[in-house]
């Protein structure tokens, strides 16, 4: 399962991998004079041809236009000239066609470099999101796991959507969040709580430890972004922060700042973890403190889902959110191996975006993990143990 997913225009008018785009031109161009030569002298619409590399601008390249610009321009002066001499339509058409035609490349050569603008903007956040997102070797740290992040795409922008799992001497532990905002600001700041996460993930052996970190770097990082006096020194993120402890196989324990509750999905059904009841990370200050660790039972083949609200609130036409509990419930009683974590995160992400119709607002993050049935030491478990001996 891919972790990053970014949308691409193909080309358009494509049969078989090849492009056919100059098709449409063409087939407007024989049409023209076809229908010029049988309406007779008193309806001329050879000056209609103008309308060709208008065409050939919209969905061809720069030089495919120039080329049925000039083929347009000859071909005026060629079926024009066969008419006697008091129904040719004349100079007048002859600069018309002319000058649409040169209009018509010079739009080409803009519409074609915003194309490639666009796309360079997505390289870069798609680079941006990758870097954030490290790549998560399979079964890693006891786990099996599957993730999907889905780019809602408006304007090119990126979103702080992020997830990651830590290894530690202490057991696995998992970050799911969300950034309030967009663009690299969002980007940024969730760059900074991944780093807190993977180093405070490894080291602290209390979970409650690992939560404070991470409340403190956000804290930190708005301080530092409002010195610099950029406009997001408010910003804030909710997160689910999960720990599989080292010797226990039948619980979990888990932080919610103020995210979606994850679902424990079985072949038995589904059933919902606590709710966020914690404030968002860097407004803890608001509240009575960070939010308490919930120790919660997870059998051993039951796997935890956790998205962000680019599913919950992902809406149909009639404006229905996408109701996730009761599909994924659905689908697992119907299909119990489909509570694996592949399955699970195909299942909901085909389900949103068939209830969208591919229209999201949000940036979207599906993820899912379990422990792997017959998983020994972890690779953290590994290293303290050399470390150890050592």
């Amino acid at each position: 399962m891919t972790q990053v997913e970014y949308g691409r225009r193909s080309p358009l008018l494509r049969v078989h991998g090849r492009s056919v785009a100059w098709l449409p031109p063409l087939l407007l161009l024989v049409g023209v004079i076809l229908l010029d030569f049988n309406t007779g002298e008193r309806f001329r619409i050879i000056s209609w041809i103008v309308l060709v590399p208008g065409i050939a601008a919209a969905i061809c390249g720069v030089w495919t236009t120039a080329a049925y610009s000039v083929v347009s321009l000859v071909t005026y002066v060629v079926a024009d000239s066969a008419w006697p001499d008091q129904y040719q339509a004349g100079l007048g058409d002859f600069l018309l066609v002319a000058l649409g035609g040169t209009l018509a490349t010079l739009a080409s050569v803009v519409r074609v470099r915003q194309e490639q603008q666009m796309l360079h903007i997505r390289d870069i956040a798609e680079t941006t999101r990758r870097t954030v997102l490290r790549p998560l070797p399979p079964c890693w740290a006891g786990l099996e796991h599957a993730g999907v992040y889905l780019a809602a795409d408006v304007d090119a922008r990126v979103g702080g959507d992020f997830y990651d799992i830590q290894p530690s001497p202490y057991g696995a532990r998992v970050l799911v969040g969300d950034v309030q905002g967009k663009g690299l600001g969002a980007v940024e700041a969730a760059a900074v709580l991944l780093g807190t996460f993977r180093e405070a993930g490894y080291h602290e052996r209390d979970l409650a430890t690992v939560a404070a970190r991470l409340e403190t770097r956000m804290l930190r990082h708005r301080c530092h972004t409002t010195a610099l006096g950029r406009d997001d020194g408010d910003r804030f993120a909710t997160a689910v922060l999960i720990a599989f402890p080292a010797g226990t196989r039948e619980t979990v324990e888990m932080v919610n700042f103020g995210h979606e509750p994850p679902l424990a999905v079985g072949p038995r059904g589904i059933r919902e973890l606590p709710g966020g009841d914690g404030v968002p990370l860097g407004l803890c200050a608001l509240a009575d403190g960070l939010p308490p660790v919930r120790r919660v039972p997870l059998a051993a083949d039951e796997t935890l889902l956790l998205v962000t609200d680019g599913v919950t609130e992902a809406r149909d036409r009639p404006g229905r959110f996408y109701p996730l509990a009761r599909e994924v419930d659905r689908a697992v009683r119907a299909d119990p191996p489909r509570a694996e974590p592949h399955g699970l995160v195909r299942l909901v992400r085909d389900g949103v975006l068939r209830h969208s119709a591919g229209r999201l607002e949000d940036d979207t993050t599906i993820f899912a993990v379990r422990r792997v049935a017959d998983a020994g030491g972890t690779p953290g478990e590994d290293l303290e143990q050399g470390r150890l001996r050592s």
